[in-house]
């Protein structure tokens, strides 16, 4: 059966480097019109490779931005299965936590509208917020949080994450915790910082976890 909750520490990330048919051309579609904002164009000079690949640099930088910084809909959705992720690991249902959490992609399904990216996004924004005087959480909130007791699917990531939203870094930092975590990991690691920091505000207010979910999840 599916958990967060491991008996035993769970194995390093073993990343899986997967070829897709056509991600290259789908990907390239994508960030026409970042490369266009950047000045390149049909016409530009084919041989200044510097130019070019300056500017890819920057169009794909700013699409992964994007990716994981989710506005309207798709934050509704992410912001939504978040909720109910973290309302699961405070009632002790880590299986129910679980399968929600696997029940996430690349792309919104018809049984899931939420998405990897914007989870992941979502849950690494709110926790670099809350470590701010601004954020609307309780002062050094990020600072008392520690992971819950017992070894966790996601763990070693969730460890990164908090280190990192302590510092108001998590969220720019994406892409180096996937690179060093895998995207699996990261999404459970998120995740289960959240939670964790949830529990912590839920302790320090008296308030029960699902309400303050409900309300700084937004």
């Amino acid at each position: 059966m599916t958990d967060l909750r491991l008996d035993a520490p769970e194995p390093p990330a073993l990343l899986v480097i997967r070829n897709r048919a056509g991600l290259a051309d789908e990907l390239w579609q994508e960030i026409a019109p970042l490369l266009t904002d950047e000045g390149i164009t049909a016409d530009t000079d084919p041989t200044d490779l510097p130019t070019l690949q300056a500017a890819l640099d920057r169009a794909v930088a700013r699409y992964n931005m994007a990716l994981f910084t989710p506005t309207g809909r798709v934050r509704a959705d992410a912001a939504a299965l978040l909720r109910q992720v973290v309302a699961s690991i405070s009632a002790g249902e880590t299986g129910h936590a679980a399968r929600l959490l696997d029940s996430l992609g690349p792309e919104p399904s018809q049984g899931q509208p939420a998405t990897t990216t914007a989870c992941i996004g979502l849950a690494l924004s709110l926790l670099d917020t809350w470590s701010t005087t601004t954020g609307g959480a309780p002062t050094g909130l990020l600072a008392g949080t520690a992971l819950p007791a017992g070894h966790w699917r996601g763990e070693r990531a969730a460890t990164d994450v908090l280190a990192l939203a302590r510092k108001g870094r998590a969220h720019r930092s994406h892409q180096r915790l996937i690179a060093q975590h895998g995207g699996h990991h990261v999404t459970d690691g998120a995740a289960l910082a959240l939670a964790a920091t949830v529990q912590t505000w839920a302790k320090r207010t008296g308030t029960p976890a699902p309400e303050i979910a409900e309300s700084a999840i937004g």
